[in-house]
């Protein structure tokens, strides 16, 4: 066997190409682009915004887009289009970035924390659990570019009359059996920042099927557009001219001109992306410790532009070596990678103890109609669901896609060697412990 590098053995992987990882791609046209919003002064006018909107839905396949300034101002803008508010419910799986859920406390309503299946997506087993009377929304998160289960997720928000927000920030253009993400809810809003799969400096976007949800999101934080040559709302109408959420979210329009170029050659671009990631993949088939986290595509889903690659860890098939130990071992052979990507948000003391509004019991329960935190236990197979990141390649190099595969076969093949029985990874009460890979 090979000698391990933390060991003193020789890494893998040196010097890779700089273009193997380098996103998001910038074309001359997208900088001529740029430059003429530069020298116009048009950063905050809303004309290219709204063809950038027409463009991004018709891709989508959906009615309505609307860009914000921020895909966390988006998806504050569908928890306000889908009327939460005081004393409302909102369920969210609890392995996410803190934006998908936390801007609930803005309106009086509560998160609700559901766990994850295997593939670090919403459980719809678990939904059921987490309603009550008082649910208003379920938000399912399509977590590291995974499709969510949305057909029984559909189902049981149906039953209970529950509105259905997607979170499409790590999944932009992906499908699920066939639909694209984002189109199956009731509304859905996403991420486009820098970073991203759909990387397009700092930006975000809602859309909807639903007339009534676009207008009230409108209405939000666009106070140009509240007014009633825009609006179709009735009901909304004595209010117009003012943001109702006293915010302004209004995209810049350099962002937008840059997401109008990613737009152009996006889907052919994330093509590149799962033939290589899926050809990393299949190099490690059938290995220990290790599993894909990748969607179906014999039924027609997809991970679109694979964004936050993850995989999943089983420790015990191991001998129990922690996550943080493995990804120890791969860093010291060249791969950029850790572990847990984001912690479960039902374990932060945010959602615990802290009092945001000074109204003298904790903000989660302010005007709740429960102890919802009572709930928190019931997740706890969540926190012991271990992922660590991998490789995102951006094009198809068969040659640095086996040498980083070899990497972590490398490392599984002499995972005995990072086995310590006096170290955090001691077996204990029949479970390990060691870095947590929540």
């Amino acid at each position: 066997m090979e000698k391990l590098a933390i060991h003193g053995g020789t890494p893998v992987i040196v010097s890779p190409p700089a273009d193997l990882f380098r996103w998001p791609i910038i074309t001359p046209e997208d900088e001529a682009a740029a430059l003429e919003v530069i020298r116009n002064n048009s950063f905050s006018g809303t004309d290219l915004t709204i063809q950038f909107e027409k463009e991004f839905a018709q891709w989508l396949g959906c009615s309505h887009a609307l860009a914000f300034s921020s895909g966390t101002m988006s998806l504050t803008a569908a928890m306000f289009a889908a009327g939460l508010g005081m004393g409302d419910e909102i369920i969210c799986p609890t392995k996410t970035y803190w934006a998908s859920v936390t801007q609930a406390f803005s309106f009086g309503a509560t998160p609700v924390f559901a766990n994850i299946d295997e593939h670090f997506v919403l459980d719809p087993t678990d939904l059921e659990r987490c309603i009550s009377p008082h649910t208003r929304a379920i938000m399912a998160v399509h977590y590291s570019g995974y499709p969510c289960d949305m057909d029984p997720i559909m189902e049981i928000a149906r039953q209970h009359n529950i509105i259905v927000i997607e979170d499409v920030s790590h999944a932009q253009g992906g499908l699920y059996k066939g639909r694209r993400l984002g189109t199956i809810g009731d509304v859905a809003a996403m991420s486009l920042m820098s970073g991203k799969s759909f990387a397009a400096g700092e930006l975000g976007i809602l859309v909807t099927n639903n007339r009534k949800l676009y207008d009230r999101a409108v209405a939000y934080a666009h106070y140009e557009r509240n007014n009633a040559g825009w609006l179709e709302s009735e009901d909304l109408a004595p209010y117009a001219g003012i943001a109702l959420g006293g915010m302004k979210g209004r995209a810049n329009q350099l962002c937008v001109t840059l997401a109008r170029g990613q737009l152009k050659h996006y889907d052919e671009r994330c093509v590149q992306i799962r033939r290589a990631m899926n050809r990393f993949w299949d190099l490690l088939d059938g290995l220990p410790g290790l599993y894909a986290v990748r969607a179906d595509e014999s039924v027609g889903s997809n991970m679109a532009g694979w964004y936050n690659a993850i995989g999943g860890y089983r420790p015990e098939e191991l001998g129990g070596l922690p996550v943080g130990k493995f990804c120890e071992a791969l860093r010291a052979e060249g791969v950029s990678t850790w572990d847990g990507a984001n912690w479960c948000l039902h374990t932060h003391n945010l959602f615990k103890t802290m009092d945001l509004y000074h109204a003298g019991k904790p903000t989660r329960i302010v005007h709740a109609h429960r102890d919802v935190r009572l709930l928190d236990d019931a997740c706890r197979p969540s926190e012991e669901r271990c992922c660590l990141t991998v490789p995102w390649f951006k094009y198809y190099d068969e040659e640095w896609i086996a040498r980083y595969a070899h990497a972590f076969r490398k490392v599984i093949e002499n995972h005995a060697s990072l086995l310590d029985p006096s170290s955090s990874g001691m077996k204990q009460g029949g479970r390990w412990y060691g870095t947590a890979g929540n």
